[in-house]
């Protein structure tokens, strides 16, 4: 039993280095009944609050189909040609995945200029080169083979667990969107929601406990000076792993008052989405009423395996934890991929889906290993050059 001298020995050690410490704080978070009248430059559709009313994303898909219109020269409410969607979901360094499979699919030559692309965590680092087209291939080549846990992530130690935000500093993350997501790239963005072209991109607000889908075309369009930095740390935030990477916070204001955001990784809420149900309510009603609508084709890039990832578990407290962590993660995404599977089928969207498959076996031993990301990156682009067999819907069974 530790004694009276020693416990106190202890208390004052602990307080001690509490003192020493600065611990994270921040601005008063936005009270319940404002969450949807704040924002970050004061556009009228910069996001859109999931959960809280569909409204504001219904009429942002139906303004960008009448610009697309206007862009192609058809008359207000014509029935638009084929269009097709992207969603590209989490996965870490398994994003290479999906840079492969992009660079591959442009050399095969099918590859379609993408009226939607959506991303989550290492997926909104990959939407904007998709959403740019072939042109930013080789950029987004150099993005997923070059990169290593150090233009990541700079660890905190394990003090960091108990007196800071995260166990890890993303400063050298920010740098690298940074460097990728200049100017030219913004304008290219920007010049693409003119067209009537839509990338969305996935955070997740702590405080609300909800989803928010950012509008990064109509941020990159809007000429605010405050739009480039916004747009990069709204990458920062998609990828924000909660407890592993910092949470990114956004100043926003509402009636007037100032007001700090807290978000995280995309992923806690969802690994993929394409489109709210609401969004496709015309299209049903017009499908139910035999009244003509445009082909749409729903492509799906899930940047991880879809059968079960078998390995011995240590019983270990972390490595129970870590475990079944990555198992709710590993489950979430499955059934997301569900999910958009099942929306496609009920609004008449034609579906196809790629994924890790169980013919890739490379391992590796620490995050952004190269010895894994370019074989994970020369994978995906050979499946595709080769004509990629995409799926028509999820696997349902292993294997």
């Amino acid at each position: 039993m530790v004694n009276t001298r020693s416990r106190r020995g202890v208390l004052a050690l602990a307080a001690a280095s509490l003192g020493a410490c600065t611990l994270p704080v921040r601005e008063p978070a936005v009270p319940r009944g404002l969450t949807m009248r704040a924002s970050v430059l004061g556009l009228p559709n910069e996001r859109f609050l999931i959960g809280e009313g569909y409204a504001a994303i219904t009429r942002e898909y139906l303004a960008a189909g009448e610009r697309r219109r206007a862009f192609l020269g058809l008359r207000p409410g014509a029935v638009l040609p084929p269009m097709d969607m992207l969603a590209i979901s989490g996965g870490g360094e398994d994003g290479a995945f999906g840079a492969g499979l992009l660079n591959g699919w442009s050399v095969e030559g099918s590859r379609p200029i993408f009226n939607l692309v959506t991303g989550v965590s290492t997926g909104a680092l990959t939407a904007p080169f998709a959403f740019i087209g072939t042109s930013a291939d080789a950029a987004l080549k150099r993005v997923y083979t070059g990169i290593t846990l150090a233009d990541v992530a700079i660890a905190r130690g394990y003090m960091a667990a108990l007196f800071d935000d995260a166990m890890a500093d993303t400063s050298p993350l920010f740098a690298t969107i940074t460097r990728q997501l200049d100017d030219a790239m913004l304008a290219a963005i920007a010049q693409g929601y003119r067209e009537g072209r839509l990338l969305l991109i996935g955070t997740t607000n702590l405080d609300t406990q909800l989803p928010v889908v950012w509008n990064i075309g109509a941020i990159a369009n809007s000429g605010d000076p405050r739009a480039p930095q916004l747009i990069r740390r709204i990458m920062l935030a998609s990828a924000a792993i909660p407890g592993a990477f910092p949470p990114v916070l956004f100043d926003v204001e509402a009636d007037g008052r100032k007001y700090q955001e807290l978000h995280v990784d995309g992923g806690a809420v969802a690994q993929a989405f394409l489109y709210p149900t609401a969004v496709a309510e015309q299209r049903r009603a017009n499908l139910r009423a035999r009244r003509p609508v445009p082909t749409i084709r729903a492509w799906l890039i899930r940047n991880a395996r879809m059968d079960a990832n078998w390995a011995s578990t240590n019983r270990r407290t972390l490595s129970i934890a870590q475990r079944a962590v990555a198992t709710m993660t590993a489950m979430s995404g499955y059934n997301d991929a569900v999910r958009v599977w099942l929306n496609a089928e009920r609004d008449g969207v034609e579906f196809r889906m790629a994924y890790i498959g169980s013919d890739f076996g490379v391992t590796y031993d620490r995050p952004f290993d190269q010895t894994y990301m370019t074989p994970l990156f020369n994978y995906g682009f050979e499946k595709a050059r080769a004509g990629y067999p995409w799926l028509r819907q999820p696997p349902f069974t292993s294997g």
